[in-house]
């Protein structure tokens, strides 16, 4: 079958946009492709600084012929109505039509065949449409050749589009169009310093093979391979290891089409800066790795780039370039971090007191006292000593209005520690200011020393229950504050290090904190509440649990000690796994499923406790005594917060219930009988809720 090439080169395309474009590329392409009947094997788009490429192999060489049908009017129907099937069926008279029979009568039906065409001439219609509709984030527009300005937006001036079509066995065909006056034709162009001169390509792999060739590598993760490997290699062969960096090799790559990996160097006084700063410094300014001593764990004077040339002299002036470049951006970080040394973090403090944290919660500094006492109220609950907790929650955001944050926000709190260290803080009070912003991501470290702990805690929780507050919840995909992840990062911080506490309290203790008061303070608490568990749902999902688990024990009610919620959860899906739990679960829902239907049919629920005097059959009895003896040894294991001895209570229910399902007729032609049953059946439902609502677990 024919395969696709088609290319489209032009000025520099900005490394953040290459991926998502070449990925839009393909999906665009192939969608049209199978909307018009044109099923390919497969295909795969590649992107470098200057062109998106696309090859699609395996294209049927036509169409396949449509034959549809098309219902008419009625037969005997008005003229007008005949007139405009005829004109829109292309029929020339009702004698090619068909005569079909239904209940309704005689209408007259069209068999409209349409025969295929060309993939070639489809694909000449639909890749301008795509190309002059393409979703570029940012684009632009610039001159004709004829002088005036072009109709075309895209990212960058587009200069050729190579687009061909063909089986491998035969010589592949130009697919025709123009864009802007750019006609499709079978040339690119090489790299645009070694080889700049036009290149003639026919398919994928000939396209490919050139390129390379021509010094243009066009697998981006090959490029990414190749400045991995090399920047490894340089580095290891001068006794140093490479600071690893995923986004910045991701960036680097997109940068350049022929990679050639180099090293150099800066002055040692540089390094009295913060490893941190250097490596913001060169990787945002000069998109360069920095490099360690192993021996150390320290950053040494030294960085590695990714040139796009093979330079005659070695790479000399580039080297040269570069850290004339980083040099001074050095020296203003380091002059940056010794002006911030010279005032202390809580001199900077009133400055947050003009800040407006949000317009209806006031500045930064009243949202620190409230952290302040939300800390120390949470301090004794996570073991964190109440003078450190309060004094790292009164100094946590200072770091924000320093020079050096100012200039590479991604450091705040990093930068927190260094100063409080520099000032002689604790060194508990000095790592909450760094760590009460984490974890910030499924991925990120989770703080373990209390009263990081603490701080932590107090400015997530805070977060939450002022943005609660104001109504400024998440919906659907929008989630403008983070609320979402701070969320997330209370249920790590609570379950990762065990934590006992009740989130309903602290919350409530948080709302008294605020200036604002809700329409209704007293629900607030327990509407939060709904947002964790959620949270907590994807939390457990992502690692492997059952989110039906998480409902089955928040149903309970009262359920805000996250720690236990997760234990019950555990134990529960441990217990569920087995083959008492399996046929268990089977049979309290059979239970529940004839009480609903029973009390939907009788207008009244079936509390209240069986009278034994009715029991007339030994399965009757057997069940009721294991109820009794299963709700007190289940509850009394909850109340030692032992579930899983809980769960071996509830599998001792699994005989009797078996039982009394295979030998008693619940609804009884006696209605007291009938009554009473439905009331045992209740009693098995009441017990297994010392657990969890089994009512909520999913088959």
């Amino acid at each position: 079958m024919p395969d696709l090439l088609l290319e489209l080169f032009s000025e520099e395309i900005p490394a953040r946009m290459q991926a998502k474009a070449a990925d839009d590329l393909r999906r665009l392409v192939t969608e049209k492709l199978v909307a018009e009947g044109l099923v390919y094997e497969g295909a795969k788009a590649f992107a470098t600084p200057r062109r998106l490429a696309l090859t699609v192999h395996g294209i049927p060489a036509r169409q396949p012929d449509l034959k549809t049908e098309r219902r008419g009017p009625k037969v005997g129907g008005p003229d007008t109505a005949v007139q405009g099937f005829l004109k829109a069926t292309g029929l020339k008279s009702l004698d090619e039509a068909k005569i079909q029979r239904d209940a309704k009568g005689d209408f007259y039906i069209a068999l409209i065949e349409k025969a295929g065409r060309d993939a070639i001439d489809v694909l000449a219609e639909i890749l301008p449409v795509i190309i002059r509709t393409f979703p570029w984030p940012k684009s632009m527009r610039w001159g004709a050749r004829s002088g005036k300005p072009g109709s075309l937006s895209w990212v960058r001036p587009l200069h050729a589009i190579t687009a061909t079509f063909g089986p491998e066995t035969e010589e592949p065909d130009v697919v025709k169009f123009s864009v802007d006056g750019i006609e499709t034709g079978q040339t690119t162009y090489g790299h645009r310093f070694m080889a700049p001169a036009a290149i003639s390509v026919r398919r994928f792999e000939d396209y490919e093979a050139k390129l390379k060739a021509a010094k243009v590598i066009l697998d981006p993760q090959a490029r990414k391979d190749i400045i991995f490997a090399d920047a490894k290699e340089l580095t290891f062969a001068q006794g140093f290891e490479l600071v690893e960096d995923q986004v910045l090799l991701d960036e680097v790559s997109g940068l350049v089409e022929w990679p050639v990996v180099m090293m150099g160097s800066f002055e040692e006084e540089y390094l009295a800066i913060p490893d941190e700063v250097i490596r913001a410094t060169i990787r945002n300014n000069q998109k360069c790795f920095v490099v360690k001593d192993p021996k150390t764990g320290k950053l040494t004077n030294k960085f590695v780039l990714t040139a796009n040339i093979e330079a005659t002299d070695g790479g000399k002036v580039i080297v040269a370039g570069n850290e004339r470049v980083i040099r001074p951006r050095l020296s203003d970080a380091k002059f940056f971090y010794e002006t911030d040394l010279k005032t202390k973090l809580e001199d900077r403090l009133p400055k947050f007191e003009q800040i407006v944290f949000h317009e209806k919660l006031g500045t930064q500094a009243e949202r620190i006292k409230r952290i302040e006492r939300l800390a120390a109220e949470i301090a004794p609950l996570v073991g964190a000593d109440v003078a450190k907790a309060t004094r790292a929650a009164h100094l946590a955001k200072a770091d924000l209005l320093t020079e050096v944050v100012g200039e590479f926000p991604e450091v705040q709190g990093l930068m927190g520690r260094y100063y409080a260290l520099a000032q002689g803080e604790d060194a508990s009070v000095a790592a909450a200011c760094e760590e009460h912003y984490k974890p910030q991501g499924p991925a990120d470290r989770v703080p373990t020393d209390p009263v990081s702990v603490a701080v932590a805690l107090a400015d997530k929780i805070d977060t939450l229950v002022g943005f609660w507050a104001i109504d400024e919840k998440p919906t659907g995909s929008k989630d403008p504050y983070a609320l979402r992840r701070a969320a997330l990062g209370a249920i790590r911080l609570i379950t990762e290090n065990a934590l006992r506490l009740s989130l309903m309290k602290v919350a409530a203790s948080a709302l008294a904190g605020l200036s604002v008061r809700p329409a209704d303070a007293q629900k607030l608490p327990s509407d939060l509440l709904a947002f964790f568990a959620d949270r907590l749902k994807v939390q457990l999902r992502e690692q492997g649990a059952r989110h039906d688990l998480v409902d089955a024990v928040f149903a309970l009610g009262g359920q805000d000690d996250l720690l236990m919620i997760v234990r019950r959860v555990e134990a529960l899906g441990t217990f569920l796994e087995t083959d008492d739990g399996k046929n268990l679960l089977a049979g309290i829902k059979r239970a529940s499923n004839i009480l609903g239907i029973e009390e939907k049919k009788d207008k009244r629920s079936f509390d209240g406790a069986p009278d034994a005097a009715l029991y007339s059959l030994g399965e009757e009895r057997a069940l009721a005594k294991a109820i009794g003896e299963v709700k007190a040894e289940a509850s009394a294991a909850v109340a030692k917060e032992d579930f899983a001895a809980a769960m071996s209570a509830m599998a001792k229910l699994r005989p009797p219930v078996d039982a009394f399902f295979d030998k008693v007729r619940v609804n009884d032609d006696d209605a007291k009988v009938r009554e009473n049953r439905l009331k045992l059946l209740n009693e098995i439902r009441s017990a297994t809720r010392a657990v969890a609502d089994f009512s909520k677990i999913q088959d």
